[in-house]
């Protein structure tokens, strides 16, 4: 199927130098592999005008100071913290000043963040959605996604993960749950 460049937008997640390039914080190689489908799912946006939107999670360093439960730092150590190297986008990606950037500070990148109003303002219903981690913050903004009526569909080899068996579970729960799942040979755009 293809997609309308004019209600789709792809949403690339959290490819960051802290994930992404071997001397970030919580670098895994299949993230970094991951750079090269995702800068070729993009390129394609781009060339049929569709969306693209990049997520940055960015964590201030107080941010986990007073919560109750929810601590990432905790959990995964110290990592893309505000203003710093590890929390920037890898170089390779084609940021273009008409893609937007959105920072969250959540797994999910609707959580407190414009993402939805900047979705809804433009007219997009289906999502293509890639990046890192896979059984993390991509499965957490699909299945957000797909709670807000929007069309969410994994591009299964367009993703970072720290084992294989993290993607296999993203993408069959994403399947199964709330969303689809595609890959990049199967990806076209409806260009008039």
């Amino acid at each position: 199927m293809a997609y309308d460049p004019d209600t789709t937008a792809v949403i690339v997640v959290d490819m960051q130098n802290g994930f992404c390039h071997p001397d970030g914080s919580l670098y895994a190689e299949p993230s970094e592999a991951a750079i090269d489908p995702v800068t070729d799912l993009v390129a394609r946006a781009h060339d049929a005008g569709a969306r693209v939107v990049y997520t940055r999670d960015v964590h201030p360093p107080e941010q986990f100071d007073d919560t109750h439960y929810y601590d990432e730092f905790d959990r995964w150590g110290e990592h893309v913290v505000e203003g710093s190297w590890d929390a920037e986008l890898v170089d390779d990606l084609d940021v273009r000043p008409d893609d937007h950037v959105v920072e969250k500070h959540t797994y999910d990148a609707f959580y407190r963040t414009e993402l939805e109003g900047y979705l809804d303002a433009r007219g997009v219903d289906d999502l293509l959605i890639c990046g890192t981690l896979a059984n993390v913050c991509v499965l957490h903004t699909a299945g957000s996604a797909g709670l807000r009526d929007y069309r969410p569909v994994v591009v299964s080899d367009a993703l970072g993960y720290i084992s294989e068996d993290h993607r296999e579970y993203a993408v069959d729960h994403a399947d199964w749950l709330f969303g689809e799942t595609t890959d990049l040979d199967t990806v076209s755009f409806a260009v008039e």
